[in-house]
């Protein structure tokens, strides 16, 4: 058994201090231990899934922090989209450290049963090489400096699987959340023709400062942000589906003087809906949150999504966002950008659009991970 706090010293010494993930028993004492270092150069962020934890992971390395994603080995389900279809292509390490429920021949409950027999072979399937977690101090280092090898070598994840009573207890000591005040709701629409996608993304790159970093969500809106122009500012999410959100959090975290504009659909939005209520307790200011709601999945037929019985606005304000914006036309997408950037988030531009993209539409001819380190630079330039 070892301390939480000696784990957490070493990893810090190579760059690991920005966690995310969603608590385990198995956990609580590192978790505590990050939580009431709040401030001291650690973050912790609860996140509302697992996957969503690996996004917000994956945007804090691109700010420059090192991600360490955590959480119970029944949450592995979840971290696969984002672990094969985000880290892979982006090339973006994260030392995922999950718990070992269900292990043979320890006593547990029966969902956790079937994981225990297969979390490292779901963890090898995903391409993520894994170690025993250490439960002595000598153990720390040896398994530390085989993710830094990982990370340097291949610029992806490595896990550590963690037994039951592997980390000593922690006391939590966490001040009191006050509650934050109401949003502002500002309805704009004019309940006209609906402007198409394009027109938005053309306002959208006019109306930006140099200085804003832009992560589109995978589909149409990242090929047609592309091909109107393509910029080092921007990172085109492909694959990850709802993964945005958690990454833009993790940019704007990470780097909180620059803005960071997420520009997501209502398809990958309703996926990762719990992302909303974790960017509103965190309370980003530079974040804004523009949300191109066609009602249907465009990049797959135009399948209608459920979002036309979806008041997003309200469900951002609801979630803490201090500010929603809906807007229906050109003329208030215009203003409403303009009024979030000059003002504190998080923001939400809910733009009800039409259906349909660019008729000779492109795809990003920059190879993922070549993007995700131009835009790493970009932030830190």
């Amino acid at each position: 058994m070892i301390q939480a706090q000696t784990f957490l010293d070493a990893a810090a010494a190579r760059g690991l201090d920005f966690y995310s993930g969603v608590p385990c028993s198995f956990l609580t004492p590192m978790i505590n231990r990050v939580i009431s270092r709040a401030g001291s150069g650690l973050d912790y962020v609860g996140a509302a899934s697992e996957g969503e934890a690996v996004a917000i992971g994956a945007g804090a390395w691109l700010g420059g922090r090192g991600g360490v994603v955590i959480c119970q080995n029944s949450g592995l389900g979840n971290c696969v989209n984002p672990l094969t279809s985000l880290n892979v292509p982006f090339r973006i390490p994260v030392l995922l450290v999950t718990t070992w429920r269900g292990q043979p021949g320890v006593k547990d409950e029966p969902q956790h049963v079937l994981m225990g027999q297969i979390t490292q072979q779901m963890m090898d399937l995903c391409g993520v090489p894994n170690l025993p977690f250490p439960v002595t101090d000598a153990g720390i280092d040896p398994v530390l400096d085989a993710a830094a090898l990982r990370f340097e070598r291949d610029s992806l994840p490595f896990g550590l699987v963690m037994e039951q009573n592997s980390v000593a207890e922690e006391d939590l000591s966490e001040p009191p959340q006050q509650p934050l005040p109401p949003g502002t709701l500002s309805d704009l629409r004019r309940h006209g023709e609906r402007p198409s996608r394009v027109a938005l993304l053309e306002r959208l790159l006019a109306g930006l400062p140099e200085r804003a970093a832009v992560i589109a969500t995978t589909g149409k809106s990242g090929r047609e942000l592309f091909t109107l122009q393509d910029r080092a500012q921007h990172l085109y999410q492909v694959g990850s589906m709802g993964g945005a959100s958690g990454m833009a959090l993790g940019v704007a975290l990470t780097v909180p003087d620059r803005p960071v504009v997420v520009v997501d659909g209502d398809g990958a939005a309703l996926m990762k809906l719990g992302a909303l209520a974790t960017i509103g307790a965190r309370q980003p200011r530079n974040l804004v949150h523009v949300l191109l709601d066609n009602g249907v999945h465009d990049s797959t037929g135009g399948q209608r999504t459920v979002s036309a019985s979806v008041d997003f606005a309200a469900i951002a304000l609801a979630c803490g966002y201090r500010r929603a914006i809906a807007v229906d036309d050109v003329a208030g997408f215009e203003t409403a950008l303009a009024e979030s950037l000059a003002g504190e988030g998080p923001v939400m531009i809910h733009a009800r659009i039409k259906p349909g993209s660019m008729a000779v539409l492109g795809r990003p001819t920059v190879a993922p991970h070549e993007v995700a380190r131009r835009f790493q630079a970009f932030l830190r330039g």
